[in-house]
């Protein structure tokens, strides 16, 4: 059986992408992340498990591969709700055990949804619970191989990624894709997070790598390729801070079209206000209206080919990111 399963066409270019037996690759697109399942020799486990749309599929696509055996562990790589929306769906069918970032043991104990950035981003998560929790520099077995947990702040402050050293594999999360990284929400927030992602994006150049399995898009081999790219993106959003608050503000319209499909043009101005992350991104940096804001990123769906207008609505297009061509402009994509 190939490593890889795709819910449609996959656009990988995996033939020399060398992947254990033990892992399975399931690459799910930008509404929800990829999920990574483990099957070792003793016990079973899935890295992420999607937005919580997805949830029914996610948990069919673990079935379809594990079949009658049962899944042991779910482990998150950071509590974003395309990474853990369907931890609940999964807790359901399997009772597994589930392990977060130690991070953020309070906020899900206690679930607080505004501080787990479900409400201020005005995406569902359905409330799930955890057994035990994984730290910066705990290792762990998965597939029969050892991996250690590394932090991966920037994106999140508490994410993590887990490095296996006998194999050269990372599994990156939002930290670092093929073209590019997650959206850097802490400084949207006043907090510091462009020297984090410095700082987590050398720790990878640093690792002994022969594939990286990213939290969206497909696993790839052309690391140093990617980390070029990744840091002149980082330079060029921390030359104006700017382009991350306008970046956010169209990455969250872009999920919510990629949740709904369309959205009818009428009102969209004021739903769109309404999320509370945009209202202060809108306020801290950019103080537009919303019909402005809402154009604005509009505006920037188009022109990227993310969206189209279809009489009174805004239609989702695919793919949301073209191949690459060469020399293509560093500042990359990246949509989660």
């Amino acid at each position: 059986m190939s490593p890889f399963l795709s819910e449609g066409p996959s656009q990988a270019k995996v033939a020399n992408l060398l992947l254990p037996e033990s892992i399975r690759v399931f690459e799910r697109g930008w509404l929800s992340s990829n999920n990574i399942l483990f099957i070792g020799p003793t016990d079973t486990a899935l890295v992420d498990s999607g937005y919580a749309s997805h949830a029914t599929q996610t948990v069919a696509l673990v079935r379809q591969v594990l079949g009658t055996r049962r899944l042991d562990r779910l482990i998150n790589t950071h509590l974003h709700s395309d990474h853990c929306g369907g931890n609940a769906a999964l807790q359901r069918a399997y009772r597994c055990q589930t392990m977060i970032p130690a991070a953020d043991a309070d906020l899900v104990a206690n679930w607080r949804e505004e501080e787990l950035s479900f409400a201020q981003t005005g995406q569902r998560c359905e409330r799930f619970s955890f057994q035990a929790t994984l730290s910066p520099g705990d290792e762990l077995e998965l597939g029969g191989l050892i991996w250690q947990a590394m932090a991966a702040p920037g994106h999140d402050p508490h994410a993590l990624m887990l490095f296996c050293a006998s194999e050269g594999i990372l599994i990156s999360g939002d930290a670092l894709w093929e073209r590019g990284f997650g959206v850097v929400f802490p400084e949207l927030e006043g907090r510091p997070g462009f020297a984090d992602t410095r700082r987590t994006l050398e720790a990878i150049r640093a690792l002994p790598l022969r594939v990286v399995i990213p939290g969206h898009g497909a696993p790839f081999t052309e690391i140093e390729r990617s980390l070029e790219e990744a840091f002149a993106r980082l330079d060029y959003l921390v030359a104006d801070p700017l382009r991350n608050a306008r970046h956010a503000i169209k990455v969250l319209l872009k999920f919510l079209l990629l949740e709904h499909q369309w959205l009818p043009l009428a009102g969209l101005a004021e739903r769109f206000s309404q999320i509370i992350l945009i209202e202060r991104i809108n306020e801290r940096f950019l103080g537009q209206t919303p019909r402005q804001l809402c154009e604005a990123a509009i505006a920037g769906l188009i022109a990227s080919q993310a969206a189209s207008l279809d009489g009174a609505n805004l239609v989702n297009c695919e793919p949301l990111v073209t191949p690459r061509p060469a020399g293509s402009n560093p500042r990359g994509t990246s949509f989660a």
